[in-house]
């Protein structure tokens, strides 16, 4: 039994970070699904490198430069094939998990990140194009993204809430999520096909912050951090008050660690997979980090260990006069310039 079944068996997904054509066309992802991955995300950067890097989209990007089209367009007609063909690739994942899992993941355009209103509208014409009910639309958690969401959730969408960096930040996607439920149930309508992943990432805190931490502390503020907004999950969807909503249908929205590979190369490969192993979450990783783990990570409920441990780090970096909240907010402005910049190099690809 592959160690990702066992993962499953504990409760978590693994979702892989990668898409292409290859990869679809291949096989690989189909023999990936065998083995225990559970599902597929998707960036601007991942479709910026892809389309630079394989061979199957020459011709299609050819032939698209041809046609009196935005860069903008073709680059949708090309991604929004590719999830088409990974959303069935996953569909009998999506079927034999009673729509938990099996899901792809495509991205809003990042000059949406403070158009609420625009953010809607091309949500629901994503959705509405891939045309296939494990998709799964990505916006970013800013304030307009999280105002979007409610919206979104109202509409009955599946969502992938990204760039979350706190524990504030992640309660208030919570929030807005609840606030949709509710708008639908008063609608009278169903809930319980509705999947909501809060996309919080963890690599990017420690490469933030350990420079200007003690040995002892550094490579152990994310995963503390983790530990603290997964206590604060169980807190939220485990109260009196969602209990009636998911009486009513409602699921929990699910943590996703995303940015699960170290960029410290002293830290083991598999850190931000081995630790954060916990029930009803996502880990979400490259194929680098997905390899490492298969070869020698190590499949424990690790998440809800050592809580206490963890809040006393975070104690002790707020101590050094570290606020955490501020630099979430910082990471997730340098997130969406990072994909600011990913959109801007796959357009000029398309121009």
């Amino acid at each position: 039994m592959s160690i990702l079944t066992d993962v499953k068996n504990l409760g978590q997904q693994i979702w892989l970070d990668n898409l292409s054509r290859s990869l679809v066309q291949s096989g690989e992802l189909a023999r990936m699904l065998e083995e225990g991955v559970c599902g597929v995300t998707s960036n601007p950067a991942i479709f910026q490198k892809a389309f630079a890097a394989d061979p199957l989209y020459a011709a299609d990007i050819a032939a698209l430069k041809t046609q009196n089209l935005t860069a903008k367009q073709r680059y949708e007609t090309l991604a929004v094939a590719d999830v088409r063909a990974a959303c069935d690739v996953c569909l009998k994942e999506y079927e034999a998990d009673s729509g938990r899992g099996g899901f792809v993941s495509l991205e809003v355009s990042p000059e949406l990140a403070h158009d609420a209103a625009g953010t809607v509208v091309e949500a629901r014409r994503l959705f509405r194009e891939i045309g296939r009910p494990n998709a799964m639309i990505k916006i970013p958690a800013t304030d307009a993204g999280l105002a979007a969401l409610e919206t979104l959730v109202s509409d009955g969408l599946n969502i992938n809430l990204t760039l979350l960096f706190s524990r504030r930040q992640t309660v208030k996607a919570y929030e807005a999520y609840v606030r949709g439920i509710r708008a639908r149930l008063a609608r009278g309508e169903a809930v319980g096909g509705i999947r909501v992943v809060a996309s919080f990432f963890i690599s990017r805190i420690d490469n933030a912050l350990d420079s200007n931490l003690p040995e002892h502390l550094r490579g152990k503020t994310a995963v503390a951090l983790a530990k603290a907004a997964y206590a604060d999950w169980q807190d939220f969807f485990g109260s009196t008050e969602f209990a009636v909503l998911a009486g009513q249908g409602a699921n929990r929205v699910r943590l996703l660690w995303a940015s699960t590979g170290v960029k410290n190369p002293a830290y083991p490969p598999t850190l931000y997979v081995d630790s954060l192993i916990g029930e009803d979450t996502v880990n979400t990783v490259p194929e680098a980090t997905l390899q490492a783990f298969v070869a020698g990570g190590t499949a424990r409920a690790a998440l809800a260990e050592d809580a206490d441990a963890a809040f006393a780090v975070l104690a002790e970096v707020a101590g050094l006069g570290i606020e955490v909240e501020a630099l979430a907010e910082r990471l997730q402005q340098d997130g969406l310039a990072q994909f600011d910049e990913a959109f801007a190099k796959l357009l000029a690809l398309l121009s």
